[in-house]
């Protein structure tokens, strides 16, 4: 049995400078990219790991493209 992927710290953080960024709430990301307040809240702590399509849909729902998150995520390690 495998374990679930360790959450990313960098990740997290991107993911939270780009939303305060863009003036939105957890509420407003959460809902734009159809997932739970709660569930956002623990990615952006770094309590939780996110699966491909989350991280695919929190980034259209802030405007940027993968590659752009990507390079921010690297930038943050």
């Amino acid at each position: 049995m495998s374990r679930a992927p360790a959450p990313d710290p960098a990740l997290a953080a991107v993911l939270r400078q780009l939303r305060e960024r863009r003036g939105l709430t957890q509420e407003s990301l959460a809902f734009r990219s159809g997932m739970s307040i709660s569930s956002l809240g623990r990615i952006e702590l770094g309590r939780a790991s996110a699966a491909w399509t989350t991280v695919v849909q929190l980034a259209d729902a802030l405007g940027v493209s993968m590659a752009e998150l990507g390079a921010a995520v690297d930038e943050q390690r």
